[in-house]
């Protein structure tokens, strides 16, 4: 777990992160300065720790000209203060451009396995299903980095695309590797664990499709983690428009190969349910908060498991110009049925503990991440009095507060004739959006939508 630094809130004795220090964004001034760039120019970020610190593998973009092919890489102490360390290769590997005619390499992850660390690119052309997970080598973290061919390749005329590679090893120590898009699917291999390559011929097994093969229809940059308290398997993926709804749904499975199922029991790969926006549980969107230009696009995850504090690592766009991706990091937390969801704020170094239920009672921004919503959602007001009622504009009702971490709204909904219930987790967090110490929520009301709040000042 990282060690950011705390301090106490002033109104409750909690420890609230410190101020990370200003991000400026949309700075024209750092587009040719790669070593100013920090969180700016990350997409598609594959997180990986290491006895030297974090270390993140990008997607080769640049806004305002053409990117440098040769894969990103930043590094942390703390995961919240990035620096620009190189590009881990000198650019595309030969393989890589003589099959795919990439003009940049995507969606790097990286492993590490006997000593050595395994880094899996991928390589293709926007839109095509020529393409190529290849795999490189090395001693450190840093490089440099030997060309071990190509994994897995696919052709114009296959039904899928090799892109976005996860290589993750299950509960029996077998390594395999999820990789896809919305080309066929996400799929599922085996791996040889010394060569890091299949163990098989052909493109393994289906484990998520949608009905749909263009870009609104996507389902791709899968990620696969194994949360060992529940004892089950959890496979992320990425939805929708790259750069319009793209968002995060997760389902999960008792084994590794699946049957992977949303929180009703809807399985990934079954293409014939209707609507297919149901299908998993969105936990990540669109969203903004009071007047802030908020994020468009969030998604392409990686997490980190570091040691049982678990880490969603996502690229999302800005919401006054899309075309600036930048980095993010939030909390994951767990509900009590074993779903995760994820902090309405980017990491600054906070951590779980016991709430002072003096703290809980004010105005709020509560947000819903609909999962039927395109583009951004913005919040609703909603007020929580002392007495254990509450409203705002989705209606009336009660909250209650275990004493600790976990509160539950009870909505009233007489034309239903029964009441919505949304149990969240509080955490104290820092409000990147208005630079101070903030109280937030997340959780799932019991259709599995996920749920967001923020506490506000008093008007």
């Amino acid at each position: 777990m990282s060690t950011a630094g705390q301090q106490k809130g002033a109104d409750g004795g909690i420890l609230f992160p410190d101020s990370p220090g200003e991000q400026k964004l949309y700075d024209t001034s750092i587009l040719d300065t790669e070593s100013a760039w920090g969180t700016h120019n990350a997409h598609d970020p594959g997180i990986i720790k290491t006895p030297g610190g974090y270390y993140i593998f990008s997607t080769d973009v640049r806004v305002g000209g053409a990117p440098v092919p040769g894969v990103m890489v930043r590094k942390s102490a703390d995961l919240i203060r990035w620096e620009w360390v190189h590009y881990a290769l000198p650019g595309i590997p030969q393989i890589a451009e003589e099959w795919a005619r990439a003009t940049n390499l995507w969606a790097p992850d990286v492993v590490r396995h006997n000593e050595k660390y395994r880094m899996y690119y991928s390589a293709s052309s926007f839109g095509s299903r020529q393409s190529l997970i290849g795999l490189q080598t090395a001693d450190s973290i840093e490089g440099p980095w030997t060309d071990e061919g190509a994994v897995i390749k696919t052709r114009d005329e296959d039904p899928l695309n090799a892109i976005d590679a996860n290589v993750v090893c299950d509960a029996e120590g077998r390594m395999w590797m999820v990789y896809g898009s919305f080309f066929g699917g996400i799929h599922i291999v085996e791996l040889d664990k010394e060569s890091g390559k299949p163990l098989k011929e052909g493109f393994g097994q289906l484990l998520a499709v949608r009905d749909k093969t263009t870009e609104d229809g996507a389902v791709e940059g899968p990620y696969i983690v194994y949360n060992e308290q529940f004892r089950k398997y959890y496979l992320f993926v990425s939805y929708d428009s790259l750069f319009e709804d793209y968002n995060v749904r997760v389902a999960r499975a008792d084994s590794i190969t699946g049957p992977y199922t949303d929180v009703h029991g809807r399985d990934m790969k079954d293409s014939t349910y209707m609507p297919q926006h149901e299908t998993g549980v969105k936990i990540l969107g669109g969203y903004r908060f009071g007047k802030d230009a908020g994020w468009i696009a969030p998604g392409h995850n990686s997490v980190l498991n570091d040691n049982g504090t678990y880490y969603m690592v996502h690229h999302a766009r800005g919401g006054e110009n899309k075309h600036w991706p930048y980095l993010h990091i939030r909390r994951i937390l767990w509900t009590e049925e074993g779903w995760p969801v994820v902090s309405p704020e980017r990491y600054a170094g906070e951590v779980e503990q016991d709430i002072p239920a003096g703290l809980i009672p004010g105005q709020w921004e509560r947000l819903v991440h609909d999962p039927s919503a395109h583009g951004q959602v913005s919040p609703q007001l909603l007020k929580l009095q002392e007495s254990g009622e509450m409203m705002g504009e989705h209606g009336i009702g009660v909250w209650s507060f275990d004493g600790r971490q976990t509160m539950t709204l009870s909505w009233n909904d007489p034309a239903e004739g029964k009441g919505q219930v949304e149990k969240v987790q509080l955490l104290p967090a820092w409000d990147w959006e208005e630079d101070r110490q903030v109280l937030v929520f997340t959780g799932l009301d019991d259709n599995g939508i996920a749920v967001w709040g923020k506490k506000t000042p008093e008007a």
